[in-house]
């Protein structure tokens, strides 16, 4: 069921091509089931292939492993993390990691952030419990430094960060293949107004949505774009979504609240996989290139 409400009318353009992925659990056992999911979906022909990353559990894979080893084993989709858990991953790090999985794999990597949750399981691994403000603080820093070991045409050494992640004078590089776009996981409007001033992509789930958060969200996102002097059509805007949603509810999604990347929760199974794109997938892309035409 359908758990938005949205004002009659509005038809944001935010000029992306939709795209459609997958969810999937990273877990290992037995160990090559999360790449086999992936395989599927991309022998499915969905664009994305999604994992949650929670180092602290067991009974994953570690997800940027995982993801490496995807990208090996695929040829065409793309990558993300949904999202990764920056407490554990220092960004410095991260970016080094990020650039070489996308020049190994031809630029088909994205990079999903957040900027914390599982406080006290992220201490139990060694990293360091922070307040909800200082996880965001933390990540905007690290958007600087990620964003400023990629910029190898500044030759100058690189100096960023604060109080939570800092680099002095390292060396930047290596050059991503492409521009990996940030995609950030947000609920609240200090985080949406951080990816209306810096990142590329807004990655919401829908069960977590209440009723007119996905457009109030949009409103804060694009507000805080403007007032940094930034097109708010070139942030991304996208959303997990489950089994439940039709494609009559993905349809007004796209045209009402302007998302153009739906990723399917709970894709551990490559039954749900290939029905989703074959039955929901087309049928979305057709009704949407439709109502974009017709309005034009």
């Amino acid at each position: 069921m359908l758990r938005l409400v949205r004002k009659a009318g509005r038809m944001p353009d935010y000029g992306h091509t939709l795209r459609f992925g997958s969810f999937v659990t990273p877990i290992n056992a037995p160990p090559r089931r999360a790449v086999e999911l992936a395989q599927a979906s991309e022998s499915a022909g969905l664009d994305l292939v999604t994992f949650q990353d929670h180092p602290y559990q067991a009974a994953f894979h570690d997800t940027w492993t995982l993801l490496t080893w995807v990208a090996a084993q695929t040829s065409r989709i793309h990558l993300s993390g949904n999202v990764l858990n920056l407490a554990l991953r220092p960004p410095s790090v991260l970016a080094r990691a990020a650039a070489s999985l996308d020049l190994l794999s031809d630029g088909r990597v994205a990079l999903g952030l957040g900027a914390g949750y599982f406080w006290d399981a992220v201490e139990s691994m060694g990293g360091r419990k922070l307040s909800v403000g200082d996880g965001i603080a933390a990540l905007e820093e690290a958007l600087d430094i990620i964003r400023g070991l990629w910029d190898t045409a500044d030759g100058a050494p690189l100096s960023a960060g604060g109080k939570f992640h800092a680099v002095t004078g390292v060396q930047r590089g290596p050059s991503p293949a492409h521009d990996i776009p940030i995609w950030l996981g947000a609920y609240k409007p200090r985080m949406q107004r951080l990816i209306g001033r810096k990142a590329d992509g807004w990655l919401p789930g829908l069960p977590v949505l209440q009723p007119g958060d996905y457009a109030r969200g949009n409103a804060i996102i694009d507000e805080a774009a403007i007032a940094s002097g930034r097109d708010p059509g070139q942030i991304t805007r996208l959303l997990n979504v489950t089994a439940e949603e039709t494609a009559d509810d993905l349809v007004r999604l796209a045209l009402e609240d302007g998302v153009s990347v739906f990723i399917l929760l709970g894709a551990d199974d490559p039954t749900l996989i290939h029905r989703f794109a074959s039955r929901v997938v087309p049928v979305v892309r057709a009704r949407v290139d439709e109502a974009r035409g017709s309005s034009k």
